[in-house]
């Protein structure tokens, strides 16, 4: 069998790369090699970002009607090639088909989104602001922006950046994970199926110097990144250094409250499905639950209904937990796992080395449950990216408020109840961008934006509804007056005030 080799896009058209730096691109579940990728040589890169740049000149004149039609087509293009796409994240990242295509929806609404461009790029105006002056803002392109994603949502994370971007009349260059990279160059072609000419969006290939080299290019002038919190300040600090605009979304470690109140049956299946759902690599998983009061005798419960939890191959559509994405990634979590129990913590249920029939080369960890956790055990101070769930108790609410933000990451939380005074009083109290109440994963549609606090996000502005329009856009502010043809000069105004 010939191994397909995975193209750059640029122009419009596909682009095999000359870099002789080839990686593997492995099937989590079976470690075979399903594809290779290109790590691209830095003329390529600088290719793609002179022909985004050049492609850009045009393409900001191009009216939003246009823009529109192009993303509306694009919608429908994705919307028909669901399975598809879905098929092919399975196989390069492992996750369950369903899962799969619940992401591909989840990037549809942004696509849906990005349609409503005429409005979203209205600005605004005000008439008379002195005698015969209006005052108007301009939401204008910026150039050409850059996108850096993490393997684990190679079809969402990609959506989070460009739609918007390239619906406000930028250009991109694109840098898919090389982990997974088949199902976001899909989705890449599929745009230009819709009709987006040559240059608009474009794609490279790479690690760490093809990264740096879109952050600190000239003709760069914005970038985006979403992936681990070690990346994104190097990302950071070189796009700022740079004089870049730049948006960060980083590590998280999420915290679910359960108080005696809620529903105890569907509290639990929540828990589950976010702890352990794509094996708990979800920048919004919930890896901590922390139970308040009398849920702590719920413990036990939580571990039993776990057990349950069915390791396979994402193909299989009965599978709870799926492969992790990689060897390195299993033995990271097996060895943060093995610290959990030599630094004290109660290992309830060990998912350590599974066997799944007919799958044993597979990068598998299975539902794995830690009670009696502190928070200074390495398997609470570091995000796991893995189906690992800590158990933790406290006595009060405000116990459990506390206990979130003395974490250092804010990404998301959610809180099971039946009160809405207990639901009001965390949503206003804790220091974490998305709050999710009787919802384990809190990841907000894609007409508000996705935010995050203190260490779990960087830059001002974040992906997705206004905040994204925001982010690639500049305002212009012009002050107009226009005089009546043979008027009569009043002579030279040396002051400040109009009247």
């Amino acid at each position: 069998m010939t191994l397909r080799q995975i193209p750059m896009i640029i122009g419009g058209k596909e682009v095999i790369s000359k870099s002789t730096d080839w990686r593997d691109v492995l099937n989590p579940a079976t470690q075979e090699v399903v594809a290779r990728v290109p790590f691209c040589t830095l003329d390529e890169v600088d290719a793609a970002i002179e022909n985004a740049n050049e492609a850009f000149k045009t393409w900001r004149n191009t009216s939003l009607a246009a823009r529109m039609r192009i993303m509306l087509k694009f919608q429908q293009l994705v919307r028909e090639n669901v399975k598809e796409l879905a098929a092919l994240i399975t196989e390069e990242h492992g996750k369950t088909l369903p899962d799969a295509e619940g992401e591909v929806g989840r990037g549809l609404e942004v696509i849906e989104h990005a349609c409503s461009i005429p409005s979203l790029q209205i600005s605004e105006m005000a008439e008379n602001v002195a005698t015969g002056v209006n005052v108007y803002t301009l939401k204008q392109p910026l150039g050409v922006g850059a996108g850096i994603t993490a393997f684990n949502f190679p079809i969402m994370l990609p959506c989070f950046m460009f739609p918007i971007a390239i619906a406000t009349g930028n250009t991109f260059v694109l840098k898919p994970s090389e982990q997974d990279p088949t199902s976001s160059l899909r989705l890449v072609e599929l745009a230009h199926e819709a009709g987006l000419p040559p240059g608009v969006l474009n794609v490279v290939h790479g690690g760490p110097e093809v990264a740096q080299r879109l952050c600190e290019h000239e003709h760069i002038k914005a970038v985006s990144f979403i992936g681990s919190s070690h990346v994104g300040k190097i990302i950071y600090d070189h796009a700022g250094r740079a004089g870049k605009r730049a948006q960060c979304m980083m590590g998280a470690k999420n915290h679910a409250v359960v108080l005696p109140d809620a529903n105890k049956d569907q509290a639990i299946d929540a828990l589950l499905g976010s702890a352990f759902g794509a094996a708990g690599q979800r920048c919004m998983a919930n890896p901590v639950v922390i139970l308040v009061g009398e849920a702590r005798e719920w413990s036990a419960d939580i571990v039993e209904r776990s057990k349950t939890m069915k390791v396979g191959p994402g193909t299989d559509v009965t599978v709870d937990v799926c492969p992790v994405v990689s060897p390195q990634a299993r033995d990271k979590i097996v060895k943060l796992i093995d610290s959990g129990v030599a630094q004290g913590a109660t290992l309830a249920l060990d998912g350590r080395n599974p066997v799944v029939k007919g799958y044993e080369k597979g990068n598998f960890v299975g539902a794995t449950v830690f009670t009696d956790v502190t928070p200074d055990m390495d398997i609470y101070s570091q995000e796991i990216f893995g189906p690992v769930l800590c158990v933790v108790g406290v006595e009060t609410l405000d116990d459990a408020i506390a206990y979130i933000n003395a974490n250092e990451n804010g990404n998301g939380t959610s809180i099971f109840t039946a009160s809405g005074w207990a639901a009001h009083k965390f949503q206003n109290e804790i220091d974490v961008g998305q709050v999710g109440i009787n919802m384990p994963i809190p990841v907000p549609v894609a007409y508000f934006s996705f935010t995050g606090s203190r260490a779990s996000r960087l830059g001002p502005l974040g992906p997705n509804g206004k905040e994204a329009v925001k982010f690639w856009t500049h305002s212009k502010t012009v002050t107009e007056r226009w005089f009546q043809p043979d008027s009569i000069s009043e002579g030279v105004n040396t002051t400040i005030s109009m009247k």
